[in-house]
């Protein structure tokens, strides 16, 4: 029962001090909201907006709706088989004239060519030819100069695009696409990419989770074993290369693991090699690599569970007549499952958005999907596919977190 539904007795007015404790009540509710509320700000400018315009610009498909809306238009009834009527030629040709900017004819290019290879050219061509003789005919005009104006191919490419919002960026990033008439089907094999990628990216993220795994727990476990002073110290340790510049640490590796580097010089001198190991630029190096950068983020985790473990528990299993072993298997492993919950979880999580590491230390066959996000932002341009495929990380994300909720029924913990 809470204070303000307790019988108020040997007051002059009970209902009068109930108000007050309510309005004393609300009072210190505004105040905590006034002290959160700069953190709520922070948080929705700088995760929830980015996050909700990375979604949005993964479905977004403004290019051919912008800078061709009356070929849009003239295609509406069109049954996107052979060529379209003279209109649409006389639509497009008023809309590529209309345009303000050349980059918009590049920006309206570049989207009709990921669609459909040979219409850059295309575009740009007739762009730069525009606009046409007064009085003359569009069709006759177009054709002759790009025979390609004839094929449907385009067209139906223009067609297909002319929606302001567009399922095909997430489509392609799951080798998925529409054809000609908006059926969903698989890409061609010679097209299919992201699917491998998307299968690496996990199965990478997988060998390091579990390589930081068996690392991590039993340095993790000795830890917790020791004094508070000689586990501090220790700790340092863990958290120097932490708190290094990954690019420094990938520079190490680089020194370390070469041809000539102190790993092969190390083996040669033991008599285990005669020949130098390929140690850079495959996978090896990458989860050489990743492992180290990402094993504290395990250790922690752990340490903060097996510091709050009771050692009497397998201390009284042993004294019951439980081998040493078991007893470490069949009481102390099953306490420490929320530390290893958490801290697989945090490693797989941040190594699905690796990029640097694999980029610098692995081949062409060991890039993962960042490296094709920053692909399609820095090179091809193309922000619609690397939202898509930034969605498809988030996705991943948010699944493996409700795995997690679901197989463990609790909340993620560091301790």
């Amino acid at each position: 029962m809470t204070a303000s539904a307790l019988p108020l007795t040997g007051h002059a007015d009970p209902r009068s001090l109930q108000r007050q404790l309510a309005r004393a009540g609300r009072q210190r509710k505004l105040r905590a909201f006034a002290l959160t509320l700069p953190l709520l700000v922070f948080l929705l400018l700088t995760f929830l907006v980015p996050i909700a315009g990375l979604l949005k610009r993964a479905a977004e498909n403004p290019e051919v709706a912008n800078a061709l809306p009356r070929t849009v238009a003239a295609l509406d009834g069109w049954s996107r088989q052979g060529t379209p009527p003279d209109a649409a030629f006389a639509a497009v040709a008023a809309d590529l004239a209309a345009l303000p900017d050349r980059s918009d004819a590049g920006a309206l290019a570049r989207r009709l060519n990921s669609a459909e290879p040979g219409a850059r050219s295309l575009v740009m061509n007739t762009y730069r030819a525009m606009p046409l003789p007064a009085g003359s005919n569009a069709r006759s005009e177009l054709m002759a100069l790009d025979e390609r104006w004839n094929e449907p191919k385009y067209w139906q490419a223009i067609a297909k695009n002319g929606e302001r919002w567009t399922p095909d960026y997430l489509l392609a990033s799951v080798d998925l696409q529409r054809d000609a008439n908006g059926q969903i089907e698989r890409m061609a094999p010679e097209q299919r990419a992201f699917g491998g990628i998307l299968l690496r990216t996990f199965q990478i993220s997988l060998v390091v989770t579990l390589l930081c795994l068996l690392l991590g727990y039993p340095l993790a476990y000795w830890l917790s074993t020791l004094s508070a002073r000689q586990a501090n110290l220790l700790m340092i340790l863990v958290l120097v290369p932490f708190w290094t510049s990954i690019l420094v640490r990938m520079a190490a590796w680089i020194v370390l693991l070469q041809s000539e580097g102190l790993v092969n010089h190390a083996l040669a001198a033991l008599h285990l090699i005669d020949q130098p190991l390929q140690l850079l630029f495959n996978r090896t190096g990458v989860l050489v690599s990743m492992t180290h950068i990402l094993l504290p983020f395990m250790i922690l985790p752990l340490y903060s569970v097996m510091k709050s473990v009771p050692p009497t528990y397998q201390r009284a299993a042993v004294s019951m007549g439980s081998t040493p072993l078991a007893a470490f298997f069949r009481v102390y492993v099953p306490q420490t499952y929320p530390g290893i919950g958490a801290g697989g979880l945090l490693v797989f999580i941040l190594a699905i958005g690796y990029y640097v590491t694999p980029a610098l230390l692995g081949g062409p066959d060991d890039q993962m999907l960042s490296y094709y996000i920053a692909q399609y932002t820095n090179v091809n341009v193309n922000w619609g596919m690397a939202c898509a495929l930034g969605a498809m990380l988030l996705a991943a994300t948010l699944v493996l977190y409700a795995v997690y909720r679901r197989i463990t029924n609790t909340e993620l913990s560091l301790g």
